[in-house]
């Protein structure tokens, strides 16, 4: 399965078979895809470094025991999540578990929906950190490649077409609004592709007309007064690459037409030249318009949408994936704290569901100019002071946007509780006792007195 798709899958260890029957129709019927064993031995061979799920085991099992098989896991992976399921009252071993790197424990016997909550959690926790290694691991090979970043379903149907499309040689239109990543989602697809050649980028609303021809095409020598020598046109610089052709509704109506007929053909001339010369690359095209709506209106040549829309490829808003926002502005201001030379600013919970409720109409680059002045200062709700989880790892990102992935889902809670710990804690299978420490933890405030 590819690794961009999100799963939801538990490896379940239970020595008592009705126990196993039933808590892993419960976990099936809860979304997730489940391999029961009835000791340790069995289960070791579903996990792995990659392993994308949760494992949930009992303490108490024949041959190795729980505890044994936590340790084993732990030396493999220690950010693979492990649920213990212990007997009622037994405080030592839940006890003895969390020290030795359990993600969390369960008393039997337990409710349904405690044990389904604790495993979202461990899987949305385990999801995020093998997202972050999916990147790092493209930026360990492509260094200059943008990250693309975020968890929500929006975006992981994006990367499910790029692993997809980005080997297959067909052109491709992207289509999103300004702001939404529309460049960082062509080069994720000439990464993708293998293609040895050079990412070409042009901007097509950028070019005067008078140019445009002779930047696509190249031209010969004394094609026109200042032509003193030859030069290579962007189509055939990018030979062997791809061609990135941003703001595509902006390309005037006459190289529409040479446009169709080159690609069609995949053969050019240079501007004053008379010689076909082929080339070979890929061609992505990208607009924030409807172009089927501007070719009705005689604005852009339908046969060319055609052409270039055999695939394509739609961006989410960032409004449509708000909780990616968390992830992309620790990201982005890590990176901006490092250009500025500055410290990475704080946030409180609350800061961060008034900038998760916000329309951000510039998309993920208005959210990146916003990181920006957040660390310069110059924001007029940027917090007062550095003490929030995000301040926690100036190294390594990785812990502060667990941190804030965590504090994202605790103030969502307690939102949809009516700020009740009681309720809140209920909606994340966590005790009141728990809750209340971390509320501390992220400064959130607890408004009601009857809890």
């Amino acid at each position: 399965m590819n690794q961009s798709l999100r799963v939801s899958q538990v490896v379940l260890v239970e020595d008592e078979p009705a126990l196993r029957l039933a808590t892993g129709q419960t976990l099936e019927l809860g979304g997730f895809t489940v391999q029961a064993c009835a000791s340790a031995e069995p289960a070791v061979a579903y996990l792995n470094i990659d392993y994308p799920g949760v494992l949930v085991t009992d303490v108490r099992l024949p041959g190795r025991s729980g505890l044994q098989l936590l340790a084993q896991v732990t030396a493999l992976d220690p950010d693979l999540p492990v649920v213990v399921v212990t007997g009622h009252g037994d405080v030592e071993m839940a006890v003895e578990a969390m020290r030795a790197g359990a993600y969390d424990f369960i008393e039997k016997p337990f409710a349904a929906e405690r044990l389904l909550a604790t495993v979202r959690r461990a899987q949305e926790k385990r999801s995020l950190i093998l997202a972050n290694r999916r990147l790092l691991a493209a930026w360990s090979q492509h260094p200059d490649l943008p990250p693309l970043l975020g968890q929500s379903p929006a975006i992981e149907r994006v990367r499910a077409l790029i692993a997809s499309l980005g080997p297959a040689p067909v052109d491709v239109l992207i289509n999103g609004q300004t702001g939404s990543g529309k460049e960082v989602v062509a080069r994720h697809l000439h990464a993708a592709s293998g293609r040895k050649g050079h990412f070409v980028a042009i901007n097509c609303g950028a070019l005067p007309e008078s140019v445009f021809e002779s930047e696509i095409f190249g031209h010969e020598a004394g094609a026109f007064t200042s032509a003193l020598k030859r030069r290579i046109g962007k189509l055939e610089y990018a030979h062997g690459g791809t061609l990135f052709l941003d703001e595509i509704e902006s390309m005037p109506l006459n190289l529409q037409v040479k446009l169709l007929r080159v690609l069609q053909e995949r053969t050019l001339e240079r501007l004053g030249g008379n010689e076909a010369v082929p080339f070979d690359c890929r061609v992505i095209a990208a607009t924030k318009v409807d172009l089927l709506q501007l070719s009705a209106a005689g604005s852009f040549r339908e046969d060319l949408y055609y052409r270039l829309g055999v695939v394509s490829i739609g961006l989410p808003r960032l409004s449509q994936r708000r909780d990616d926002i968390a992830l992309l502005l620790a990201h982005f201001v890590q990176s901006a704290a490092v250009r500025f030379q500055r410290a990475r600013p704080a946030w409180t919970a609350a800061q961060m569901a008034q900038w998760q409720s916000r329309d951000w109409p510039g998309n993920v680059r208005e959210l990146r100019n916003f990181a920006e002045r957040l660390v310069l200062g110059i924001v007029d709700d940027a917090p007062a002071e550095a003490a929030a989880a995000t301040a926690a790892a100036p190294e390594s990102n990785l812990p502060a946007l667990l941190d804030v992935y965590e504090c994202t889902l605790i103030t969502a809670a307690m939102q949809a509780s009516d700020a009740s710990v009681a309720l809140a804690a209920e909606r994340l299978g966590l005790p009141k006792k728990t809750l209340y420490d971390k509320l501390k933890k992220y400064r959130i405030a607890v408004s009601r007195a009857s809890d």
